[in-house]
């Protein structure tokens, strides 16, 4: 019995993701993704929202992604935990970001950023090693900074803006 115990516990402690690259994931238009097509260039994630006061940071993520397009791509990941605020259905959202503000960087379909059915990969990134904080987002725009070889390196809160040298600075 206690091999058996064994054997499951080393299944569990090698399957444990060790970067954002072990997580599958949807685009916006329902294809499989992985954040690994990436890999060599820094990612920023976003959990966006379409009718928060954050969401003209969209305006400064389009810029900031054509920018920096050579080493960093933006990645939206729309969520309806904060105050109802992304009701819509991903061509809902969709729309709306092509619409109002140009949106070309990917963005995935909807996802739950908190709570009992938070997404794995915002799970991962709430309660992984950082050098800022963990635990739970606090609102829509939060930001993760990821390297090149998908480990985070800098979180920031809803109110740093895309565009701040906080940010680009790391770029």
């Amino acid at each position: 019995m206690k091999t058996l115990a064994l054997i499951l516990t080393l299944m569990f402690v090698t399957s444990a993701p060790s970067s954002v690259y072990d997580f599958k994931l949807k685009t916006i238009d329902g294809k499989d993704f992985s954040l690994k097509k990436y890999k060599g260039k820094k990612v920023l994630i976003v959990n966006t929202a379409s009718k928060c006061g954050f969401t003209v940071q969209y305006t400064d993520l389009q810029k900031l992604a054509e920018q920096y397009k050579d080493k960093l791509v933006v990645v939206g990941f729309p969520a309806n935990n904060f105050g109802g605020q992304e009701p819509g259905t991903e061509q809902d959202i969709k729309t709306f970001c092509h619409d109002n503000f140009n949106v070309t960087f990917p963005m995935s379909g909807k996802v739950s950023v908190t709570g009992l059915d938070i997404n794995p990969l915002f799970k991962f990134l709430t309660t992984a090693d950082n050098p800022d904080f963990k635990g739970d987002i606090k609102w829509n725009f939060e930001k993760f900074l990821i390297d090149e070889n998908g480990n985070l390196i800098h979180r920031y809160r809803s109110a740093t803006k895309p565009l701040d040298p906080a940010i680009t600075s790391a770029l």
